[in-house]
């Protein structure tokens, strides 16, 4: 079909100009003559979102239809709107379009091309279809010609809602209609908005094909041995699975299925807060002509003061997957043999590495723990424990539970290796302790990935019942277990056992679908 024939279909007549597909270079064009970005002086996009620099949890909804409304798993992240509601707000946003230029990406998403998506995004701003453009999967010529979307994005951030007449809960909206097959954003410019829409549509339609649909980063090895990264934001996920030893599948978002894993996406969304290139060289050298940064502060010369958080500690750089070296293309690979849960513990008494049998996995992907401290989100003063159900619970459409079981079903069949890794504080809480060198996590990785920590004597954690190796190669056997680097070790226990009990308190509100005693226990 046509694309203009197309956008008048879905509501979107008397559009000004309608650019498909342009290359990067053009959008950037598009953009800077716009208004809506500069470039730095390392030739990469600066754009400043206003308002909202994060994602907005609160403003994401899902039409509750009929057909769908058994299968959601109804909470605080996946919000119900009634249908007759959106198609209001639909034809409002439609006829906000009129007379104005449209961007189109026709891109896919899912690496698998049996399971992948068409999805075709139309864009209010340039810089906005320039990240759909650099994080997704572009099509090649003969795909664009034969082109059929499956899934429709309509992104106008100069569209605002109505609280009153709307339902909404503030002038931003996020609303994925599963039944129609259309997502509309509105309101907020931050991009991250856009990819995790199409992350949680993903994760609904994926496990119906027997794909378990995971937020993680993906890499492999010389002998194809496949590593997952899970983690909540700033636990560095991003950051240890950009190995220079090591190919990047995928950055954030993957699939898992019957011949192993593959990327959804087709670009990298990393935060880059302190990002150094000591620290981060691939992400460091990624920053160039063609990445989109968000909310980075820039100096009298136009380059980036990645130290500087007067915007948002959130701050974001978006680029293509290829933008980082040896990277798999393809965004497909084996079955993983190691997973590594990240966490950053700002209570300080999760060990730096601990393994996990298939139950204790269950229980803590089900968890998906890390901690807020002070400085991230405004009013916090002290730590506080965050759970986030298989890590990415704002994205999950349906039961976390779900999730789990095929999680611990494929780690039995394919005899999965996998392992807790507190990217944290160690020698007490924050404010007090430290937080555990850098080099130090990427050595303990490596030698779970490796297979070296195997052979390792392990002790068993009293409080968390976790199984802690006594040495691991180039980190000092002395952090290893935590308890040995506070002074005062009726504290730790102390606070060890607090933190165990936010875990099971977390855990009971979910429903006792896989034997919450045989997974707690295990756990504890």
């Amino acid at each position: 079909m046509e694309i203009e024939k197309y956008l008048n279909r879905i509501g979107l007549i008397n559009i000004r100009n309608i650019y498909r597909n342009l290359p990067a270079c053009k959008l950037i064009e598009q953009s800077i003559l716009k208004g809506e970005g500069n470039l730095t002086i390392s030739g990469a996009l600066n754009v400043n979102t206003g308002k909202y620099t994060g994602r907005s949890p609160k403003d994401r909804f899902i039409v509750d239809q009929a057909q769908v409304r058994d299968d959601i798993y109804w909470g605080n992240s996946n919000i119900p709107i009634d249908e007759s509601k959106f198609e209001t707000l639909y034809a409002k946003l439609m006829a906000y379009f009129q007379n104005k230029d449209v961007y189109v990406f026709d891109g896919f998403v899912g690496a698998d091309k049996r399971y992948s998506m068409a999805v075709r995004f139309i864009n209010e701003f340039a810089f906005q279809n320039l990240f759909a453009h650099q994080l997704f999967i572009r099509p090649t010529q003969r795909e664009l010609e034969n082109f059929d979307p499956d899934f429709t994005v309509v992104c106008a951030p100069g569209f605002k809602a109505d609280i009153i007449a709307d339902k909404t809960n503030s002038e931003a909206f996020i609303i994925i209609n599963i039944v129609r097959k259309v997502i509309i954003i509105g309101g907020t410019m931050y991009c991250g908005e856009i990819k995790k829409s199409i992350f949680s549509i993903m994760n609904y339609f994926m496990p119906k094909y027997g794909i378990l649909s995971m937020h993680c980063s993906a890499n492999v090895g010389k002998n194809n041995d496949v590593a997952l990264f899970f983690g909540l934001s700033g636990t560095g996920k991003t950051t240890l699975s950009a190995d220079s030893e090591r190919r990047l599948i995928g950055d954030d978002e993957h699939g898992w299925s019957e011949d192993g894993v593959f990327n959804f996406e087709g670009g990298c969304y990393a935060k880059c807060i302190n990002l150094s290139k000591e620290n981060e060289p691939q992400i460091w050298d990624a920053i160039r002509f063609g990445t989109i940064l968000e909310n980075v502060v820039l100096d009298s010369e136009g380059r980036e003061v990645f130290t500087d958080n007067r915007y948002t500690e959130n701050t974001r750089a978006a680029y293509p997957i290829d933008y980082i070296p040896n990277c798999v293309k393809e965004g497909i690979g084996g079955h993983p043999k190691t997973i590594l849960f990240l966490t950053a513990d700002a209570f300080g008494v999760l060990p730096p590495i601990s393994k996990l049998s298939k139950h204790q996995a269950m229980y803590h992907f089900i968890s998906g723990y890390t901690s807020k401290i002070a400085g991230t989100e405004r009013g916090i003063k002290d730590p506080q424990a965050t759970f986030s159900a298989c890590y990415g619970e704002p994205f999950m459409l349906l039961n976390p539970l779900y999730y789990a079981k095929m999680l611990g079903e494929k780690i039995e069949k394919h005899n999965v290796n996998v392992y807790l890794i507190n990217t944290g504080w160690i020698k007490g809480p924050y404010g007090v302790g430290e937080r555990i060198k850098l080099s130090y996590t990427r050595n303990m990785v490596r030698a779970a990935i490796s297979g070296e920590l195997e052979k390792a004597e392990f002790e068993v954690h009293p409080v968390f019942n976790l199984l802690i190796p006594k040495t691991c190669k180039d980190v000092p056997s002395e952090i290893l277990n935590p308890i040995n680097t506070w002074r005062d070790k009726q504290k730790y226990n102390e606070t060890a056992r607090l933190l165990l009990e936010k875990f099971e308190n977390n855990y009971k509100k979910y429903d006792n679908n896989i034997n919450y005693n045989e997974v707690a226990q295990t756990a504890r």
